[in-house]
């Protein structure tokens, strides 16, 4: 199979992938327990049942949930209208960019200093095997990868905030709401510091890991012991024969994780009350909000498509052996 029809076939699998997302999106949240009505308006507010009833026809409840709820919102869907939150009385596509921005500078930071540094770490012990190196960082590897998010986020909260003075929540101090980001970068800094140290350690422990079982898989070959005999240095072969084979396992752990960090970043936003997709996420799922919840859905599991689907045409331009099997 030539390169050309592997990365149809790929694509083709990801549309199919992407229809039967779109199904289970419209089914998974009309199978919640409760009802939307009461947890949009509140459960302590007395409304009569006609007010009720009127909100559910507004809301398009009132009608069967197959084929018209799943028609109308199929329809919307293909338009590219994800609905108004019944919440938020505002466009859910408008909400979710507005919030999108912030979670995206968040694990886009939080991704890079963990690909970074979980590289050339990994590299260096796969390098340095059965070194005290070596051993250090397996040992921090395997104690971030096992660490709960949300545990690790509390520790380094009450950390920065009691040692560094560094603030325990939101993106910027309530006084600098409204002003324009140039002028507040060193607060918003600030306030990023705790959540992406977390999101960093987090994933670090998960890229040294990979990033060492490979290299020390790539070194065991003939080609690396017959570069060797030509003379090369020991960096020479680590970074022009080593590295680049040593990255195609790591390119699927990054293409899957920058799909899965951004619904990942719901607990690290809960606990640090950073104002993003998670916490929106957060937010729409106590008050039962189908078009947000939808929508938000709808976003993350593109991202994850659209994720794999980029690992695969990088992993034909690193390894033109790769085919489909």
């Amino acid at each position: 199979m030539s390169r050309r029809d592997y990365l149809f076939s790929k694509f083709g699998i990801s549309i199919l992938t992407l229809l039967f997302v779109l199904v289970l999106d419209f089914v998974l949240f009309r199978v919640l327990p409760g009802d939307p009505v009461r947890a949009v308006i509140g459960r302590n507010i007395r409304i009569s049942a006609e007010v009720q009833e009127s909100l559910r026809a507004q809301f398009g409840l009132d009608k069967p949930i197959f084929p018209d709820q799943f028609i109308d919102t199929m329809g919307q869907w293909a338009r590219g209208n994800l609905g108004v939150s019944w919440s938020l009385r505002r466009p859910v596509g408008e909400i979710l960019i507005s919030k999108l921005w912030n979670t995206l500078l968040l694990i886009g930071l939080g991704q890079i200093l963990s690909i970074v540094l979980g590289v050339i770490l990994g590299l260096l012990a796969g390098w340095k095997r059965k070194t005290p190196f070596d051993v250090g960082a397996l040992t921090f590897s395997l104690i971030a990868w096992a660490t709960p998010t949300f545990w690790l986020g509390i520790i380094l909260l009450v950390a920065g905030s009691a040692w560094f003075g560094l603030p325990t929540g939101g993106i910027v101090s309530p006084e600098n709401v409204g002003k324009p980001l140039y002028t507040i970068i060193p607060d918003v800094a600030r306030h990023l510091v705790l959540p992406t140290l977390t999101f960093t350690i987090l994933y670090l422990g998960e890229y040294m890991l990979i990033m060492r079982s490979a290299i020390l898989e790539v070194l065991s070959e003939d080609y690396i012991l017959t570069a060797r005999a030509k003379g090369m240095s020991h960096f020479q072969v680590l970074v022009k024969h080593g590295l680049r084979n040593a990255m195609l396992p790591m390119i699927t752990i990054i293409a899957l994780n920058l799909g899965f960090t951004v619904s990942g970043a719901i607990y690290i936003e809960t606990v640090f009350s950073y104002d993003g997709l998670g916490n929106l996420v957060q937010t729409a799922l106590v008050k039962q909000d189908y078009p947000l919840l939808q929508g938000a859905f709808l976003l993350l599991a593109v991202s994850v498509i659209v994720a794999n689907m980029l690992a695969d045409f990088l992993y034909t331009y690193l390894d033109p052996r790769v085919k489909a099997n």
